[in-house]
């Protein structure tokens, strides 16, 4: 099926809901407004429609394989790796004094929603490779800077994060991989690193590996850990590649979904040790790596939208194709299934879905923008609060989302939906990754309640929902009666938040574990209430524009709607599990189980 990339409605999100045009205000980012954005989402479309989405299905197909050492990746992806890079999207939002394009990071967004939506396994290769350069930028030396990253924009190297060891999952203070003083400045890397996204594959010219490693005085635990850079060709000092580093492929792992892309157990050291390079300084590698994790993270939840979307638009062309049954008003002869109250039911549960966090997704994008560039200093503070916030939210509901959206497909396909045929299946396996990787959903968890919710003894949570209040005050003055229902729904979640603020705040220190057993269910709470608040807004826009575009525009009432009334309904009783729900959480003893 094809993929046709949403653009209309992304336009709306970033110039409606995230005000793109405030960033025309500020000195060096006057050209980066909605004309600008339009132009280049447009020219996104085209290639993810026409390069990307075709090689989605042949990928899941025709994975990835290890032959005689080295990885030879899907039919197509070489070659449509060079058209991507070509054509300048690796660097769309890196600096341009690298050779990027500078981009805002709102724009840059929906570029990779896009690309992720048309081809997930495929968009991997550069997402990891925006990290890597991001993590360079923030910690290595100009020297190291202007070696690698140049290239790694270009597309002539890609990027990989090299964290995970067979012993060490998410538990990177469990890290043993060593690296050793070598006395010119280099080190030799000893080690295993295991699911090492596109560690190795054919569709360009070298791979910088960023690599976690102890050095032999380093202290135990995550303090101990270091950031090095180790390229798969040595490069010389001309910027030529040399002879090919310690660094083998021993193994792709098989995998449920995300076929295409090529996930490598790499072997550093084997032949008397890698060559590589400090990145900052000494012991201070996961506080850099958390640069490009933090990167990654907001990725992901993007593809949990993208993917969302992908499963969308072709259960939405089945339902209109599939004819089957009577309509239930009674007339003659079977009708395509869309007629079937249910049918719409689930498809406006992934239509919503989608939107809402789409919303969210991109008002953080233009926060951090702005965090960066907002000439006030306590207004970059504010934005850079809100979006850090905003993350683990984005990343872990925007996932979660993704498989329900993505399970809701294929039920919408039926019987068909289970036949590997139809393609709605590849969405629902390769969404499935999505919690995982880059920090399970407990981890954004509990970093939304550590980090984000009882640090600042839930600030920025409460100046969130303040600003909800806003809104809510806005649709107050409607008459409309989708206004009224959406505006009860709102109010009515968004107490429910701070009540449950309130209560992870005042009980984090006594009641510890019965706070975090709760914390996965208010990570979701968070995403259901944020989402219907950009929904509400969402909402407002399009009562005042109904006129230019009908169709479009009460589209956007209906939708907004239905969130209200079936998504944030949920809130206030998640808020009762969390408050009321940790001892039976945690009850039995292990022997019980």
């Amino acid at each position: 099926m094809p993929y046709i990339a949403p653009v209309k409605d992304m336009l709306f999100v970033m110039n409606e809901l995230a005000n793109i045009n405030q960033l025309t205000k500020i000195s060096g980012l006057e050209d980066y407004g909605y004309e600008t954005a339009t132009a280049v989402l447009t020219e996104s479309a085209k290639f993810c429609e026409n390069e990307l989405a075709p090689l989605n299905w042949t990928g899941d197909q025709k994975p990835s394989a290890l032959k005689d050492g080295e990885v030879i990746t899907s039919p197509g992806f070489k070659e449509a790796f060079k058209s991507y890079t070509d054509a300048g999207w690796q660097g769309v939002i890196h600096p341009v004094e690298f050779g990027g394009q500078g981009l805002p990071k709102l724009i840059s967004t929906a570029c990779l929603e896009m690309v992720n939506a048309a081809n997930l396994s495929f968009a991997l290769c550069p997402l990891l490779t925006d990290g890597a350069i991001e993590a360079l930028l923030t910690a290595a030396s100009p020297e190291l800077q202007a070696l690698y990253v140049p290239k790694m924009i270009s597309g002539e190297w890609t990027g990989t994060m090299n964290l995970t060891e067979p012993q060490a999952g998410s538990d990177l203070s469990m890290v043993r991989t060593r690296a050793i003083p070598q006395g010119d400045g280099s080190y030799k890397i000893f080690g295993t690193k295991i699911y090492i996204t596109y560690g190795d594959h054919d569709m360009a010219q070298n791979i910088i590996h960023l690599v976690l490693a102890r050095l032999p005085d380093a202290p135990e635990g995550i303090k101990g850990i270091s950031l090095f850079v180790a390229p798969k060709f040595i490069v010389n000092e001309d910027g030529f590649l040399g002879e090919r580093n310690d660094i083998d492929c021993v193994s792709l792992e098989h995998k449920l979904g995300i076929k295409a892309s090529p996930t490598a157990v790499l072997q550093f050291g084997d032949h008397g040790g890698a060559t590589a390079y400090l990145v900052g300084k000494e012991n201070r590698g996961l506080e850099y790596m958390f640069v490009m994790m933090n990167a990654a993270r907001f990725a992901v939840g993007i593809q949990g939208i993208a993917v969302a979307d992908r499963s969308y638009q072709k259960a939405v062309r089945y339902a209109k194709e599939r004819v089957q049954s009577r309509d239930l008003d009674g007339s003659d002869g079977p009708v395509a299934i869309i007629h079937q109250p249910d049918v719409k039911r689930m498809l406006m549960t992934m239509r919503a879905y989608i939107e809402g966090a789409r919303a969210i997704a991109y008002v953080a994008a233009l926060s951090s923008d702005l965090s960066h560039h907002h000439p006030d200093s306590e207004s970059k503070e504010n934005y850079r609060a809100l979006y850090e916030f905003l993350v683990p939210i984005i990343k872990g509901f925007s996932t979660e989302m993704s498989i329900e959206v993505a399970s809701l497909g294929l039920q919408v396909h039926g019987g068909m939906g289970f036949i590997e045929e139809t393609g709605a299946a590849q969405y629902y396996r390769d969404v499935r990754i999505l919690t995982i990787y880059e920090g399970t959903t407990a981890i954004q968890a509990n970093d939304l309640i550590g980090r984000k919710t009882v640090r600042d003894n839930g600030k920025v949570a409460k100046e969130l929902a303040r600003k909800i209040e806003e809104t809510e005050n806005e649709l107050a003055k409607s008459d409309n009666a989708a206004a009224s229902s959406i505006h009860q729904n709102l109010i009515c979640a968004r107490l429910a938040f701070e009540n449950v603020v309130e209560y992870i705040v005042d009980n984090y220190k006594k009641d510890t574990k019965e706070v975090y057993a709760g914390s996965v269910t208010y990570l979701r709470l968070a995403g259901l209430l944020t989402c219907g608040w950009q929904m509400a807004l969402a909402f407002l826009v399009a009562e005042n524009k109904m006129k230019e575009d009908p169709d479009f525009y009460s589209a956007k009432i209906v939708t907004s709607q239905f969130y209200a009334e079936h998504l944030l309904t949920q809130v206030a009783g998640l808020a009762q599990t969390i408050i009321e729900g940790g001892s039976s959480c945690i009850g039995l003893e292990i022997k019980q189980f």
